[in-house]
Parts: structure tokens; sequence; C-alpha cells
């Protein structure tokens, strides 16, 4: 755990109604609370980049000159520990107020045992009428109770592709199959290129992403009624065709985590890669050259019959229910979805965060961004997708939430599969029979 210290230091403390409607102002400000005390909240994510610390000084600079004697101390995790260190948290009781940009499956998981505030009333703090359109569903996991919200949407697997050294080898159109995919491949690898920058290591990142893969060949991981259903002729396919793509990453994809994917891309170092939209500011702030030169597209599938299935981890915020002071953990909670600072949080990184109200997505201060307005159709793409997407907490429309998909993708067990049938050559049969239990004893508690 990191402490960002000195967040708030040397910061003009602007007022709240900055840039915005008094209407909508009006509509977004929490009361004020006159408590005497001075009192802390603590804020934890693991998205932490150094655009999106300067938007978080925005937020609780404008939080605490609404409330002086409330003090925001902002935490750094990160996407590979969160989950030892909110259970140490949890244990012993010393938990943040806040807690944001963890994946929607891990808030389900955590609110299954208990250990998470509802927050029904920081939404309608917020208004959910300003939300998208059945945006909450998936944090619904008991009938009329919310575990918390999206702090914005993801389309984490996008392929990104180069379309000049697409040009130069002939290839006329986005592949949409994995047939298609692969002949690419065939003809983009080579003069010092890979084509491709996929994760083999054992880490959340090939978990999630090959869970992708399963519903991109017509499998799942878990039925609608949430039995296993793993072992499967879907799931076969998804590894034969993930096999193929090995010999097509760098030496290296053996150990690829989320920071090693989207820099093979982004270093021009593979000419397609597997990310969000935070790919198009890492272009523009490291390789400047080839930004001229990258779109994205849905992820291909085994065939056209099949429907791209996008993987979008709601990034969430929500409120341990063992939290202090929870009357101004809830205001503050609201308030990260003031515009001023909700903007300037999505804007850190354009098109990796996508916004969750209807109203900011159409604000012309969102839209006057330039990445947004140079990638105008990438993130057009990036928000269908991702409003359409989901994860392994809710494989489809038709699953029923499912909160024992954090600890799932936690126990490494699909990214254990993965490496044992690609990377060792085990039997898959005999690989696919082993998860398909140890996934059954994770789901039975």
């Amino acid at each position: 755990m990191t402490t960002i210290k000195g967040l708030n230091a040397g910061l003009k403390r602007r007022s709240v109604l900055t840039g915005m409607a008094a209407a909508s102002a009006a509509a977004m400000i929490p009361r004020r609370l006159y408590a005497q005390e001075q009192i802390t909240l603590r804020w934890w994510s693991p998205q932490s980049s150094p655009e999106q610390l300067a938007a978080y000084r925005t937020q609780i600079a404008n939080f605490e000159a609404l409330h002086t004697n409330i003090t925001v101390a902002f935490e750094r995790t990160s996407d590979e520990g969160y989950a030892p260190q909110l259970a140490a948290a949890f244990a012993s009781g010393d938990v943040p107020n806040v807690v944001t940009h963890l994946p929607s499956f891990a808030v389900s998981s955590y609110w299954s045992n208990g250990l998470v505030e509802p927050f029904n009333d920081v939404i309608d703090m917020i208004g959910a009428d300003k939300f998208y359109d059945g945006v909450n569903r998936i944090y619904e996991i008991d009938a009329g109770q919310y575990a918390g919200t999206s702090i914005g949407n993801s389309a984490a697997n996008m392929i990104w592709l180069r379309k000049d050294l697409m040009q130069e080898a002939g290839i006329d159109s986005n592949p949409r199959t994995w047939d298609e995919l692969l002949s690419a491949m065939g003809k983009l690898q080579g003069g010092g290129v890979y084509g491709a920058a996929l994760p083999y290591g054992r880490n959340s990142m090939t978990s999630l992403i090959f869970a992708g893969v399963i519903h991109q060949a017509g499998g799942m991981v878990f039925s609608p009624e949430l039995e296993v259903a793993i072992d499967s002729q879907e799931t076969r396919d998804a590894l034969e065709f993930y096999r193929a793509m090995r010999e097509y990453c760098p030496p290296g994809a053996t150990n690829y985590s989320w920071g090693d994917s989207l820099t093979a891309f982004v270093s021009g170092a593979s000419a397609t890669g597997i990310y969000t939209g935070r790919v198009l500011t890492n272009v523009l702030n490291q390789n400047p050259g080839i930004a001229d030169h990258i779109t994205c597209d849905v992820y291909p599938t085994k065939s056209v019959d099949i429907e791209p299935w996008t993987f979008n981890d709601f990034p969430s915020v929500f409120i341990p229910k063992a939290a202090d002071n929870m009357e101004a953990t809830k205001q503050f909670a609201a308030f990260l979805f003031d515009p001023e600072g909700y903007i300037e949080q999505l804007h850190a990184a354009p098109g990796h965060v996508l916004p969750v109200l209807s109203s900011i997505a159409e604000d012309p201060t969102y839209l006057a961004n330039p990445v947004i307005e140079k990638y105008r159709a990438e993130v057009d793409l990036m928000s269908t997708a991702a409003a359409n997407g989901f994860n392994l907490g809710w494989e489809s429309p038709e699953h029923k939430p499912n909160t024992n998909a954090g600890e799932v993708i936690n126990s490494g067990v699909i990214a254990e599969m993965v490496q044992r049938v690609i990377l060792n050559d085990e039997n898959v049969d005999e690989v696919l029979s082993d998860t398909s239990r140890r996934i059954e004893e994770i789901a039975q508690g």
C-alpha cells in the first residue's frame, strides 16, 4: 500500500460550481456536513497514473473546500495486489472509506460476505436517472440493494491494430474471425515486429482475457444457473487458438500482465495489441510517430456466427461496511461524480474509463478533449462495446450474478490452465477436468 503524501499540497481550493450550470450543480452538490471534529476519509484505488492523481487532487480539493472539517487521503493499491490488501483490511477492521476502480465481480464477492455497505443512498445522491439505463444492474446482487456503482465503463479486450503495417502487408480489413486474425499474424510478424501481445503469465490478465476467449469461441465458464461449464469443446477450441497465437507473441509474453502487454503495442514491438483505451494516451505521449496509424476493433471470434464478447470490468465505487464516518463517506462517494472532477478523471486517460452518466457523455467539456476529438470513432466504438460488455461476474444477459467470480480470478486457476496446456503441453482433457473441479470447489466455498 502506498499513501500519496501531500496529495493536496499547494492546491488552490476551487469552488465546486466552476464550469457547472446552476441547475446541474444544485442537483449534484451533497449537503454540507457541520460536524465539529476533524475527520479523515481514506480513498483506495489501483488507478494512479500522474494524470489520474492530478484529477484526484481536483476532486479532493473541491470536496474539502465544501467540508472544512474533512481531510481526504488517497492511498494507492495495485491491480494485482488489491485482493490481499483488502483481505487484510477486512480482517483487521482497518478499512478505507471509499474504494474505486476494482472490477465489479470483486465487489460482488465482498458483498456476498457481508463486507460492503449498501450503495443505494449514494446512487440517490448522484441521481439514479443520470446513469445510462441498466448500468447498475451488475451491482444489484440482492433485489433492490446495490453493492456499489461504476465509476466508469471499460472495454478491456479491444484489439488494437497498426493500419500502416496492415496496409504494407496487403491486409484490407480488420480481422473478424480467428482464422482471419491468424492469417494476418503471418503477414504482420517480421522485421523485429511481433504479431500480437497476448498474456500467458499466471496472473489476472491472463485469466480475464482468456475467459473472454472462451466466450469468443461460443463457450462460457459458468452456465446461466452458475454451474461450472468450462470443460467444453468451446474451451478446447479457445486453447487451440491461444496456442496458435503464442508463436506470434514476444518470448516475454510467458510472464505478461497488463503493463507488459500495453507497452508491447505502444512501443511498436507488436503489430496488434489487446487493451482498453489507455493505448491512445500512451501512444501520443510515448510513441507519437505511430499516433496516426492506430485503430481498434472488437476482438475476433471463432466464426461470424458468434457475436463479439467485450470484457468490461465495470470499474467500481463501493464502501466497506466497517468504514467510519459513514455519512461523510457517502457524501464523498457521491461527490466523485461532480462534473468538474469526474470529467478531469475521465480525461486522465481518455477512452480508458468511459462515462457512465449520460449527461457527461454529451457534455461539451468532456467531448472537447483533444484525444477524444482525434480518436472519436475509436472512443465511440469502445463506448458501445463496453455498454454491452460482460465479465466473469455476469457472463451474459441470461446469467445470474456470480459472487464467486472474484475468488476464481484471484485463485489463478484459469491462467494456470492456459500455462499447463499451452506452455507445458499437458493433456488438455486432464487439465480441463482438474480446472473444472477446482473451480467447483471455489464456487462451493
